[in-house]
């Protein structure tokens, strides 16, 4: 399979499929294809799974498109950002926000992945549930804004806001710390808590997470402007 990502601030990654390749996608991802794509509609993995991908946020049902004959799909952002491909294998699997994941192969594996703290999901703003990619396979995941990669060795931190925390490879670890002091959490405008990343392993922070802005929006309209 091959592929280009087109276009900004909204972009969309167009996969060049041969006969019998097959790409998997959310409902509403899809933007165009050639009439050779015939689409399907799968639970990927069974009753148990669907209602996992429900309860972290994602749609339950995902789609199916396979190439009847040589062909391109297109699948495209729902917000301002960028497209990012990952190679998925034993090993090297990854943790994203939810919604973020946009298309991938079949093999890819799409789970639920809890944070190791409830504190994290409660307070962290990164949320209680994630989705954890493994299997073997390309997929294309879609971040909030622009992006900013770190390589964290073992045992290094990063303290970062909520909502920043886009992908994260499997050997990190997410948690949370207390913003010090009262004056800090009550006019400070950072909140109580901020997510700490801990390393071995790469985080990509996005600039504009959906969260933000939506806040932002919300704190607008409170004020009438």
């Amino acid at each position: 399979m091959e592929y280009e990502i087109v276009g900004t601030p909204l972009p969309a990654v167009i996969c060049h499929l041969k006969k019998g390749e097959m790409m998997l996608s959310d409902s509403g991802a899809m933007a165009w294809m050639d009439p050779c794509m015939e689409m399907g509609t799968t639970s990927n993995g069974g009753i148990g799974k669907a209602f996992g991908r429900m309860f972290s946020g994602e749609t339950m049902f995902l789609n199916t498109y396979t190439a009847n004959g040589d062909g391109k799909i297109a699948f495209a952002s729902s917000f301002p950002g960028e497209i990012r491909k990952y190679d998925i294998e034993p090993g090297k699997e990854i943790v994203v926000q939810k919604s973020a994941f946009l298309a991938s192969e079949p093999t890819v594996e799409r789970t639920t992945f809890f944070n190791k703290k409830a504190m994290t999901g409660i307070f962290g703003g990164e949320g209680f549930i994630m989705s954890k990619l493994s299997g073997k396979g390309t997929v294309f995941v879609e971040i909030d804004g622009a992006t900013v990669e770190y390589e964290l060795a073992p045992g290094q931190q990063i303290v970062v806001d909520t909502g920043y925390v886009a992908v994260m490879d499997a050997t990190c670890t997410m948690t949370t710390q207390s913003v010090k002091g009262l004056k800090n959490k009550m006019l400070g405008g950072e909140g109580f808590f901020n997510t700490v990343v801990t390393g071995p392993g790469r985080v990509v922070l996005q600039t504009m997470p959906i969260s933000a802005i939506a806040g932002t929006l919300a704190g607008l309209i409170g004020t009438g402007k």
